[in-house]
């Protein structure tokens, strides 16, 4: 079974339908699946589909909010992660990713006491249903809507603190690959990693994100996913594509190509050492 994977954001004006179908038909076998496209498209009939087509979910995009910075309360938020922990259980995904919410005018002890509080009261029912859940580490100019925890080692910090075995890392090259000391430190990091968000880039991240196709920017990828797979990690690599580096790129052609790019990042067959639980049109992006 290959071990690449597209996320959904990658093709984001094809439905959740159009983006199973033409994923498959591309030889694609895992999707990254945003809840917004799935809930358009029905959760119950969108796993009947997904399962139609034999498409794995190797991560499910996202829960979180809980510093209240999307307008929703802490009680909402959790109530929200609860279903979505369901909707990963129901999709069989690898991880659910989480993020904390921007700090929206707390103090960062109050923001991390909520965070806290709140992967306290979700991490029980994740480890009931099977369901990792994974935090992102971001690139600083990148993460003020999202995370008050943003950096490698809040991340770290805060799986060290919750210890669960079913907390982990989301490892996205455009984030990280910046760190000219993440390669060297793959070896720590490998066992807490979900999964691997692939990109390429060829300017420093901003907070209007401009992902490249793989290759065409000068994030150190080989040396990177060569670090992941010689220190065990067998999970999936989601390429998650957009920016204005992309547009002019069919969402078919950009499948074509990924489905290339990491056949040669990783040299060799994307066959999963471990199992996980128990030809369209073009389109233009």
């Amino acid at each position: 079974m290959s071990r690449m994977s597209v996320n959904e954001l990658t093709t984001n004006r094809w439905s959740f339908e159009e983006d199973v179908t033409r994923y498959t038909a591309s030889g694609i076998d895992a999707i990254g699946v945003w809840r917004e496209k799935l809930s358009d498209y029905g959760a119950e009939k969108g796993a009947e589909l997904l399962a139609e087509h034999g498409l794995r979910v190797s991560n499910l995009l996202w829960a979180g909010g809980f510093t209240g910075s999307d307008g929703r309360t802490f009680r909402e938020s959790v109530d929200d992660a609860v279903e979505a922990i369901a909707l990963a259980e129901l999709l069989e995904a690898e991880c659910l990713v989480v993020y904390s919410g921007a700090l929206a005018g707390h103090i960062q002890k109050h923001a991390r006491r909520l965070f806290h509080a709140a992967l306290g009261h979700l991490l029980p029912i994740a480890a009931a249903a099977n369901v990792t859940l994974a935090l992102e580490p971001m690139y600083p100019d990148c993460s003020d809507n999202w995370s008050i925890a943003p950096g490698l080692d809040d991340a770290l910090e805060v799986i060290e603190h919750c210890d669960s075995a079913y907390l982990k890392l989301v490892f996205d090259t455009y984030h990280l690959g910046f760190d000219p000391a993440v390669t060297d430190r793959i070896a720590e990091l490998a066992p807490h990693v979900a999964v691997v968000h692939l990109a390429d880039t060829r300017q420093v991240p901003v907070d209007e994100q401009n992902r490249c196709r793989l290759g065409h920017g000068f994030l150190p990828l080989s040396e990177i996913v060569t670090a992941l797979e010689d220190h065990g990690y067998d999970g999936y690599y989601d390429v998650e594509l957009f920016g204005q580096d992309v547009e002019n790129f069919t969402y078919q052609e950009l499948l074509d190509h990924s489905r290339e790019a990491v056949g040669r990042l990783v040299g060799r067959p994307l066959s999963r050492r471990s199992q996980p639980h128990t030809t369209s049109a073009d389109a233009t992006s």
